[in-house]
């Protein structure tokens, strides 16, 4: 599979996806004009990565911001990559967030309880 690798814009995160690795990045601020065109590429390649995933998996997501729409597009990354936790696949979703951003951590929590998907919180 090829990698994506997106760099960010003030509007979208960056993206790095690398299924030799296993290593899924989403990095930034995501307000994308149009969510669907900017996560539907996303969400159809973890559809074939899990197809072939690596041995373990890491979903690292740094958000510093995301509206209600990118929310609705990030979960349907997570389910995405459910297959590999129903399988009991290696995987594991670092959600980081700044120590003072309640929301942020909330918003980590609440698509941990959503997903069932192992989640670590990191405060930085």
């Amino acid at each position: 599979m090829e990698p994506i690798s997106r760099e960010a814009t003030p509007k979208t995160p960056s993206i790095e996806f690398d299924s030799g690795q296993g290593l899924l990045e989403i990095k930034g601020r995501s307000n994308p004009e149009n969510t669907m065109d900017f996560y539907r590429p996303l969400v159809a390649w973890l559809d074939e990565y899990v197809q072939n995933p690596a041995e373990k998996t890491t979903i690292n997501v740094h958000l510093e911001h995301f509206n209600t729409s990118s929310s609705k597009s990030i979960l349907e990354l997570f389910k995405a990559v459910d297959p590999l936790h129903k399988e009991q696949k290696e995987i594991i979703v670092n959600w980081f967030y700044e120590d003072d951003d309640e929301d942020i951590l909330e918003a980590g929590e609440n698509y941990q309880a959503i997903t069932g998907l192992p989640f670590r919180m990191v405060a930085i």
